[in-house]
């Protein structure tokens, strides 16, 4: 065990297939124990067998959570060594019934014997250790189905990479990589309009000089991401959130959340109680991020947008 000391809980897999092969080794040995000419990876289907005298394979599939093409793999071994039967007669010629066979109802006693002695074992093995494995696996399973192992990882990455994104306000240098990355999404999905060219043009004028901020996101050290925040004619808003755009390049590494929490921020700094936002509902990643930040849909303004089909809110407190 020092290779898994020395690398630690990155070798997770690993150790579980080393765990799994010693005790696929003693059950192998269990079986002959019992005298059961047996297979240890036959036994979740031949156990489902035993409870159900009459069963497809689509069916065992799903009790034990296995594909259906292994189950029957499996099945089909089972066959050969004369366990199993198939094709049983059934009034729906549809479904590919199984069963046992005697010799496979003969066996069953004997693994039924067997499993009490397992059964006792295992608890002793339980009773001996300081961590029950059994109720630890029970656990696991369940976080992971929360929540894969891939997407923790993911998650991790993301936190990661994201140390090396900075967030800095706007300065002239910038004007060129504001327009390219939001030419870039619009262009990918939409047409770009009159409204965009004002903003993205002449961002001094249309944006800052009017009470506004530009928000540029360097991921060592190259712009990847912009965000706007215009300060809005209208009685019930006090700035609209607009121009998010993040290189495809960088995206995976949480700067669009970044951008967004900055942008949030200096609002709140400015003394905005609201903030406003258009996009389109194609854009899922997008919506989902402004949900994430506390957005909510709302309905009612008029938009120069050709592309805006949904308008959201955030309250800021």
């Amino acid at each position: 065990m020092v290779f898994f000391n020395k690398v630690g809980k990155v070798a997770l897999g690993s150790r579980l297939r080393l765990m799994t092969a010693i005790i696929t080794d003693d059950a192998a040995k269990v079986y002959e124990l019992y005298e059961a000419d047996f297979m240890p990876k036959w036994f979740p289907v031949f156990y489902t067998l035993t409870e159900e005298r009459e069963i497809t394979i689509t069916e065992i599939a799903n009790e034990i959570g296995h594909s259906q093409p292994s189950v029957s793999k499996i099945v089909q071994e089972m066959i050969t060594a004369g366990l199993v039967n198939d094709n049983l007669k059934t009034t729906d010629k549809r479904r590919n019934i199984v069963a046992l066979t005697e010799k496979g109802l003969i066996l069953s006693k004997k693994i039924k014997l067997q499993c009490i002695d397992v059964e006792a074992a295992v608890e002793s093995l339980i009773s001996e250790s300081n961590h029950n494995l059994w109720a630890a696996l029970e656990e696991w399973e369940f976080l992971l189905e929360q929540k894969s192992l891939f997407k923790r990882v993911n998650e991790q990455k993301k936190m990661r990479e994201s140390q090396d994104v900075q967030i800095i306000e706007y300065t002239p240098e910038y004007q060129e990589a504001f327009k390219a990355l939001n030419e870039e999404w619009i262009s990918t999905y939409f047409e770009m309009e009159e409204a965009d060219y004002k903003a993205l043009d002449n961002p001094k004028e249309y944006i800052l000089d009017k009470g506004g901020k530009i928000l540029v996101a360097l991921y060592k050290n190259e712009p990847v991401g912009v965000c706007a925040l215009i300060k809005m004619n209208d009685e019930n808003y006090d700035f609209e959130m607009a121009k998010m755009a993040v290189s495809p390049k960088a995206q995976g590494k949480s700067i669009g959340w970044l951008l967004g929490e900055a942008i949030v921020k200096n609002a709140k700094e400015l003394g905005a109680s609201k903030l406003y936002l258009e996009s389109n509902t194609i854009l899922k990643p997008a919506i989902n991020l402004y949900h994430k930040l506390g957005f909510e849909k709302v309905s009612g303004l008029a938009t120069p947008y050709k592309r805006c089909n949904i308008q959201m809110e955030l309250i800021i407190k």
